[in-house]
């Protein structure tokens, strides 16, 4: 790395709104980080439905997201459907502001209670909730099918926006 590059700092991340056109990009991330991913398609059909709102995550001057949040909205409550990094960019603290602007965009659009469902097992993703202030409203039995066949329960959270 040059003398400059060490000196100025890259371009803080972005988050903007994603939409169809991003579908092929979100498949893939989906893919990097879920064991039973949804295709492309997928996502275009969840993006085009009247409600949904997701929100992409910009580094550096990408014009591809490289992660997301994507949520439903009905009326005053809104469910976050999945959330995901892409691997280059995980573990270097993007998912909190990232989750942090999607809640404050929902909150903007009249949601004031926002749910979600997570694996029980993913202690990464339990504890960004949780710093966000979710709490746990219950608990779903063998709800996740994992890549190996085997089944995980999936536990519900909640926030008041």
């Amino acid at each position: 790395m040059s003398i400059l590059g060490r000196l100025i700092p890259p371009p803080a991340p972005r988050f903007e709104p994603v939409g169809t056109e991003a579908a092929a990009r979100l498949a893939a991330i989906h893919a990097s980080a879920f064991p039973r991913p949804w295709g492309t398609l997928d996502f275009e059909r969840m993006l085009g439905e009247r409600g949904v709102m997701a929100d992409g995550l910009f580094l550096g001057r990408s014009t591809k997201p490289s992660g997301f949040v994507l949520s439903r909205i009905v009326l005053d409550e809104a469910e976050i459907i999945t959330v995901a990094v892409a691997p280059e960019a995980r573990g270097k603290g993007h998912a909190r502001p990232l989750l942090a602007h999607h809640l404050d965009a929902l909150s903007r659009r009249g949601v004031a209670r926002v749910h979600l469902e997570v694996e029980e097992g993913n202690a990464p993703a339990i504890a960004l909730y949780r710093r966000a202030g979710f709490g746990e409203t219950g608990r779903r039995e063998g709800y996740y099918r994992k890549a190996d066949g085997t089944k995980a329960s999936a536990l519900t959270m909640a926030l008041d926006l």
